[in-house]
């Protein structure tokens, strides 16, 4: 085995130019974080963007995170973190639950502990979590679902109040990215309260049409390294900071990219986007 660059399966483990590690897809070769490092990345959007310790601050039911894609296990290690660091500040316990098809990049990662540092505090759960498909400890539930989160995603989940939309990129892994796919994320969200947010690093237009066409609400997210911008999605348009609005869709309709992730652009398809809720303000 290659000591500078370990494999495991499909996945390797790769050193990035700002010296970060990160795991890599042996087949399509894509990076997992490959910009400014798989822990910087999962503050900034998945911590920081939700004020996810301001929700945990606040009193009430379990919070909910549907982290798809759980990959090395970088985003919902910086939300478990997020809520233990808060100490008696949280004020309402964290339920967590990632979807996975393959498990080779934690592993790879969980045996790097000097390239993945920030997962060291969550071994153990990140072992048991692996092994028996839960970990719970200190007000946090950590469960996983393993297999095609396709089928996965349906009503029998808890509600969640933020997603961790984070698969492989359309291009890499389109199948992940459809009307379909994500209309039973959207399902899954909660409706009452606040509603829900997704968090996505894509900012593709046929990733934001795709969206809308699922029944989100969308917005502009936070830029992340080499990202100018990111995507959020919300259930209610009033939860999102900077929703689209006529600007976006006056570029949407000179596009040459206007359909959705893999389906082309039917009149009826478009039709829906031009009558979405998001476009009627006041």
């Amino acid at each position: 085995m290659d000591s500078e660059n370990p494999r495991d399966g499909d996945f390797e483990l790769v050193t990035l130019r700002n010296g970060s590690r990160a795991v890599r897809h042996l087949g399509h070769g894509e990076v997992m974080h490959p910009s400014v490092g798989p822990w910087q990345e999962a503050l900034r959007l998945y911590v920081e963007q939700p004020r996810l310790s301001e929700r945990l601050r606040t009193p009430g039911e379990p919070l909910v995170i549907h982290d798809v894609g759980l990959g090395a296990a970088t985003n919902a290690v910086a939300a478990l973190t997020c809520a233990r660091e808060l100490g008696s500040e949280r004020r309402r316990a964290l339920e967590l639950v990632s979807f996975e098809v393959d498990l080779a990049p934690l592993r790879l990662a969980l045996a790097d502990a000097a390239g993945f540092p920030f997962l060291q505090p969550f071994r153990e759960a990140a072992e048991a979590l692996m092994r028996d498909g839960v970990w719970e400890g200190e007000g946090l539930r950590w469960r996983l679902h393993l297999g095609d989160a396709q089928g996965l995603i349906d009503s029998g989940l808890p509600r969640a109040d933020l997603v961790f939309f984070d698969p492989f990129s359309p291009a890499s892994n389109p199948e992940m990215w459809t009307t379909r796919v994500l209309t039973q994320v959207r399902v899954c969200c909660r409706e009452d309260g606040e509603g829900a947010l997704l968090l996505t690093y894509s900012a593709a237009t046929p990733t934001r049409v795709t969206l809308l066409l699922a029944g989100f609400y969308v917005g502009a997210g936070m830029s992340t390294g080499t990202k100018g911008e990111t995507t959020v999605a919300a259930t209610r348009r009033e939860s999102l900071a900077l929703p689209l609005g006529e600007r976006w869709l006056e570029r949407w309709r000179r596009s040459s990219s206007r359909a959705p992730h893999g389906e082309p652009l039917t009149p009826e398809l478009e039709a829906r986007v031009l009558a979405h809720p998001q476009w009627r303000v006041g």
